[in-house]
């Protein structure tokens, strides 16, 4: 039994997703080999090539996988899909776009987001919000799989997996990239910060959020977040949400500033090694998950606790 696990990474090298990946891989059992499909990729193959586990990166390599476009991506994993019992994706917004279009052409049943491997047929799954958890057994000849990584710890180096070079698939020419708009920031990445700093409807407005988090990340040396309400108000970009609809994230330190704690956003960040609470609301349904819990005016509180950080 192989194993085909899908690599995210910058041509340069892996992203951390990968390596939930092939943790959750490793679970199933069986040879594991990682696809790179990329242009200029040879340092993302050795990168992949040193995880614990691997035992063949196929480094797959031209101009129209530059840009790892869903389409050209799927069509490769399918026509090199034969031999493999299972296909896993990191459940990213990279595994979601590609995964699905694979399930499809191999006309298999995608199994998303798993948390936990029962047997190589039987995976757990989050259903309703991550309120139930569902145990789903697979009858397909070829499991195609989304990993949610905060489930599984990241594989370690010390592996040394053979690098074969893999014959590029044609461009299909059904989409291109046009540009990109890159947020910099020297705030370490939501999705693979230690400490998260998140914000809500409480905050009031996108002046109190900059002023009142910003400072307090910057003392933990924290990445931001927020809820989805703080995001329709339009406090933050969109890419700061944490949920079921934004990123799920699993840091040390997950520290809610006036977040209620609705179901979806619950379902984002409850995996959290240890969650901080600050909301006024004695009742507010975030202190049934906080580990710490401070029923205060945060904007008392927050500022009080950015100087004793000082």
């Amino acid at each position: 039994m192989a194993i085909l696990v899908i690599a995210e990474h910058d041509n340069q090298s892996i992203k951390a997703a990968t390596l939930n990946t092939v943790t959750a891989a490793a679970a199933i059992g069986g040879d594991i080999h990682v696809l790179v499909a990329g242009q200029g990729c040879e340092g993302a193959c050795n990168a992949a090539a040193k995880l614990a586990g691997v035992a063949k990166v196929l480094c797959a390599a031209a101009p129209h996988y530059e840009a790892q476009l869903a389409e050209n991506v799927a069509a490769l994993v399918v026509a090199n899909a034969p031999g493999y019992s299972h296909i896993l994706a990191p459940a990213t917004s990279y595994g979601k776009n590609v995964m699905p279009r694979v399930a499809a052409l191999l006309d298999v049943a995608q199994i998303s987001d798993i948390v936990a491997v029962e047997a190589a047929d039987t995976f757990v799954r989050p259903i309703y919000a991550g309120n139930a958890m569902a145990t789903v057994k697979s009858a397909d000849a070829v499991k195609a799989i989304t990993v949610r990584t905060t489930a599984f710890e990241a594989a370690a180096e010390g592996g040394s997996a053979a690098v074969e070079n893999l014959a590029a698939g044609a461009d299909l020419g059904l989409s291109k990239l046009v540009g990109r708009e890159l947020t910099k920031s020297e705030r370490p990445e939501l999705g693979a910060a230690k400490i998260i700093v998140s914000g809500g409807r409480g905050l009031g407005s996108g002046e109190n959020y900059h002023a009142l988090l910003e400072p307090l990340a910057d003392k933990l040396g924290a990445a931001l977040g927020a809820s989805r309400a703080a995001v329709d108000a339009g406090f933050v970009p969109n890419d700061y949400q944490v949920g079921q609809t934004g990123k799920i994230v699993a840091p040390q330190v997950y520290l809610a500033v006036g977040i209620s704690g609705a179901i979806q956003h619950l379902a984002g960040m409850k995996d959290s090694k240890v969650i901080v609470a600050i909301n006024k609301d004695p009742e507010a349904p975030i202190f049934q998950v906080a580990d710490y819990g401070l029923v205060a005016d945060l904007f008392a509180a927050v500022p009080e606790l950015t100087a004793a950080l000082s």
